[in-house]
């Protein structure tokens, strides 16, 4: 065996399902999704790119076992508090876990081949909206309305082009107050003027929001 060929032996000895699709997820939160390729992933590990296929057999097989990491890591609504308290978590978390992984965001209701964190999730947000009462018909409702808030936010929180409070305030002032003559567009001045003078914050909107979702389905709920 030359050389080359045992020194790539010994890199692919130290592979593991878990290290490829971590390191996959890795390079998904640096360069985003649609770059990965089983070649990129095979290089970033420093392995040969047909070791890769011992553990997924496809590119498809790779972003399931992605996509269920990630549904891993949100937290599932817990069962000692109220549903809306419950979802409300739950939804935080999502959010926030989208933040870190936002090539994901389009994924999650994607995949045919669910893993187990992935059924663990839908299973505890169902089992919560079916224990408060919902039928399942209003239960199925209430899940695709809250998935459909978190998911739209993420998405548009991710395109921003500002990442905090004093970002935005600066953008305001130095590039949209100058692009808004009070004379051509007296509201949108107004407000620029008025949210950066308040320290207005957008990450704020997500919960403002999340409310208004939960207490709408609340009346829906109690009258099935």
């Amino acid at each position: 065996m030359s050389a080359r060929k045992q020194r790539q032996v010994a890199s692919d000895a130290g592979l593991s399902k878990q290290r490829v699709v971590v390191e996959a997820i890795r390079l998904a939160d640096l360069e985003g999704v649609d770059g990965l390729s089983m070649r990129r992933l095979a290089g970033a590990l420093g392995a040969g790119a047909m070791s890769l296929y011992h553990y997924v057999a496809n590119k498809e097989e790779l972003l399931d076992a992605m996509i269920d990491i990630v549904f891993e890591e949100i937290e599932l609504p817990p069962e000692e508090t109220d549903w809306q308290s419950a979802m409300r978590r739950r939804a935080v978390s999502a959010r926030q876990v989208l933040a870190r992984h936002p090539w994901a965001i389009g994924l999650m209701e994607s995949r045919t081949s669910p893993g187990p964190a992935n059924l663990r999730h839908r299973e505890a947000v169902t089992a919560c909206l079916r224990r408060a009462g919902f039928p399942v018909l209003m239960a199925t409702h209430a899940n695709w309305l809250l998935d459909s808030y978190v998911y739209g936010f993420a998405l548009q929180e991710a395109s921003l082009p500002f990442d905090t409070a004093d970002e935005l305030a600066d953008m305001a002032e130095n590039v949209f107050l100058p692009q808004l003559p009070p004379d051509e567009f007296p509201y949108l001045n107004e407000s620029a003027a008025a949210l950066v003078a308040a320290g207005y914050d957008p990450a704020d909107e997500f919960i403002f929001g999340l409310d208004l979702v939960l207490a709408a389905l609340e009346p829906l709920r109690a009258s099935a």
